[in-house]
């Protein structure tokens, strides 16, 4: 069934199918272009250019993408703080995944390349474990970060990666958390299986925000500036048949949060679907019901807001990352929320982009002592509850995911 809201866009194609017709379903307007920047100041931060998204689903493969995107104001540079690395669930989590990678593709004493590494923490680990030799491509990677008993054998280029670089090959191809900033996704895929030719055994590896828990959960605090593209099981499959590839695996991680796929170059004839990949039909009605409850879910949320306003009650939001930022810009929330707390110590004493709130340390809250913590993301719970139980601070942690009720 097709909701009222989709909105053709007749001359935006679909970047990764080519079919013409992408249709709107899920609009904001003026957020920060970037959420993860480091401000020095609350009026740089407030000041931030910003843009609109318009949301687009392409009915043909089922990819959603924002289709008023320009990357060209952008600026990753080493001003780009997005590491998770400071999470002790998030260190568990990636060192668990390098280990079944290594374990699953035999990768010791291997050639590995990551695409879009960060700040090289993951392909770090990859070659401590493994044994490995690394080559890393990422504007953002600041060398000076960058401490390994493997170092020798890692090379981190500070660029994004292009066809300039198809020279570069490995037994092993990873890309984390990056195809999403990508505007022009068939051809960057194209792109890297050009770089591959005719190795077939090397295995690529992608990992990339599962739209379809977004939208189930309506989770418009997932919907930002910097990822212009957004996949589900089925859309990111056919992508990579349509570049080259055949899918040999599909899953999801980080309790649902992340999608991954495994592929290696295809010989001629495309692998067939697998059973994870839903159809590009079945995703319409999840478009259209989000498009039409995902308004709720904003207005219960700046009720909640305004009643602890109401009760002064002393409010921060914990994670100041870019679930933090669109948060509180869809909500219009400014002074009503001073505060963001931050593990990242990268971050301290810096700003959120367009809404201002000054980024703390835990250590911060045994001053402040608020009542309410808006929990930006429920996996960290737990250790949220033992950071704030180490400093003797008592205070709700209101996770930021609704119930099955559409309840907070």
């Amino acid at each position: 069934m097709r909701g009222d809201s989709l909105v053709p866009q007749s001359g935006q194609a679909c970047p990764s199918c080519g079919h013409p017709g992408m249709e709107v379903f899920y609009e904001v307007e003026s957020v920060p272009v970037h959420s993860v920047l480091l401000f020095p100041t609350r009026e740089k931060a407030m000041a931030y250019p910003k843009r609109d998204i318009q949301l687009g689903f392409c009915a043909e493969c089922g990819f959603m993408a924002n289709v008023v995107f320009d990357p060209g104001v952008h600026e990753y540079s080493s001003q780009y703080e997005e590491t998770q690395g400071f999470s002790t669930t998030f260190q568990e989590f990636h060192r668990a995944l390098a280990g079944r990678l290594i374990d699953r593709h035999d990768l010791r004493g291997k050639n590995l390349i990551e695409i879009g590494c960060g700040k090289g923490e993951f392909l770090t680990m990859l070659c401590e474990i493994g044994n490995n030799r690394g080559v890393g491509f990422d504007p953002a990677f600041v060398s000076e970060r960058s401490v390994s008993d493997a170092k020798d054998r890692l090379t981190f280029i500070q660029d994004f990666y292009s066809e300039k670089y198809s020279s570069y090959h490995g037994d092993f191809l990873c890309c984390k958390m990056t195809l999403e900033h990508i505007p022009d996704t068939l051809r960057f895929m194209q792109t890297v299986r050009r770089s591959i030719g005719d190795r077939k055994h090397t295995v690529v590896f992608f990992m990339i925000p599962e739209m379809r828990r977004i939208l189930h959960e309506r989770a418009f605090w997932d919907i930002y500036y910097e990822h212009c593209s957004y996949f589900t099981a089925g859309s990111v499959a056919r992508l990579f048949r349509k570049s080259g590839f055949d899918v040999r695996a599909l899953g999801t991680e980080y309790d649902g949060q992340y999608l991954t796929i495994e592929a290696t170059a295809s010989d001629g004839e495309p692998s067939m679907p697998l059973p994870e990949e839903e159809l590009a039909a079945a995703l319409r009605e999840e478009v259209d019901a989000f498009s039409a409850s995902v308004s709720g879910t904003v207005r219960r949320w700046q009720e909640r807001i305004r009643a602890l306003q109401s009760q002064n009650a002393r409010v921060v939001i914990w994670g100041s990352g870019s679930k933090g930022v669109t948060f509180l810009t869809k909500l219009g929330v400014n002074d009503q929320i001073r505060y963001a707390v931050d593990i990242n110590p990268y971050r301290h004493g810096t700003f959120m982009a367009g809404t201002g709130q000054e980024i703390v340390s835990p250590d911060f809250l045994k001053t402040y002592r608020p009542e309410v913590i808006v929990v930006m993301n429920p996996i960290y719970m737990d250790e949220i509850s033992a950071e704030l139980a180490r400093r003797d601070i008592r205070a709700d942690l209101l996770p930021i995911t609704e119930n099955s009720e559409g309840t907070i």
